[in-house]
């Protein structure tokens, strides 16, 4: 899966988690460290008080919640770190363009340290993070490479692979094989939604600087 695939379906998939979790009751009332200057809603809101079942207002209300910029961040994030260093800076030291990013470890430690600042500061912007880089490995289907996956119990090293063509292989994959472009395809359509929202709302400005889309 390539960048639209995984920002846009880690974005759908909070969205309807959050959804999900709003309806059961179980979202808090507020959340901190949002944005500058963070429009809290109750969290009825997201799932009951949605304007006339704008699904839109939906879409954008789980910036009440996350920051959706980390979130987006956290879903690239893994592929960000590990292909420049594993493709490019030591290929004949890993030899993969997943290594330490794309490990359970990675995530746990992320997610440990995001409740930390949760419990300390009220603050979800690196839960929102964790959670973008735990969607990255299921979307990357992470278990069918476990030597990475768990790293490092099966050892230090890492699965190498075929690197030879590298990028080729991707224009190839995206033209031909339907796992690829499809999945890019409902990425992007759920990535421009999101876009055309802000821009109708006029809140690209906000969006960028404070993560805010109320």
């Amino acid at each position: 899966m390539l960048i639209l695939g995984h920002a846009g379906i880690t974005l759908g998939i909070a969205v309807l988690s959050l959804g999900a979790l709003s309806k059961s009751g179980y979202l808090p009332a507020k959340v901190k460290g949002i944005g500058k200057h963070p429009e809290i809603l109750p969290p009825t809101t997201l799932a009951y008080n949605c304007p006339t079942g704008n699904r839109a207002y939906w879409l954008t209300s789980v910036a009440n919640y996350i920051d959706i910029r980390f979130l987006l961040l956290g879903s690239l994030l893994p592929d960000l770190i590990d292909k420049p260093i594993g493709i490019y800076l030591f290929p004949e030291t890993f030899g993969s363009g997943r290594i330490f990013c794309h490990t359970l470890l990675f995530t746990i430690l992320l997610t440990l340290c995001g409740l930390c600042l949760l419990r300390r500061g009220g603050k979800t912007w690196l839960l929102a993070l964790a959670f973008g880089v735990f969607m990255h490995l299921i979307l990357d289907q992470m278990w069918l490479y476990p030597q990475t996956l768990l790293w490092p119990i099966f050892g230090l090293t890492f699965a190498k692979t075929y690197l030879e063509n590298w990028l080729g292989n991707i224009v190839q994959g995206l033209l031909i094989n339907p796992e690829v472009f499809i999945t890019e395809l409902v990425g992007a359509a759920i990535l421009i939604w999101f876009a055309l929202v802000l821009v109708h709302r006029k809140k690209v400005y906000s969006f960028v600087k404070y993560g805010q889309t109320q």
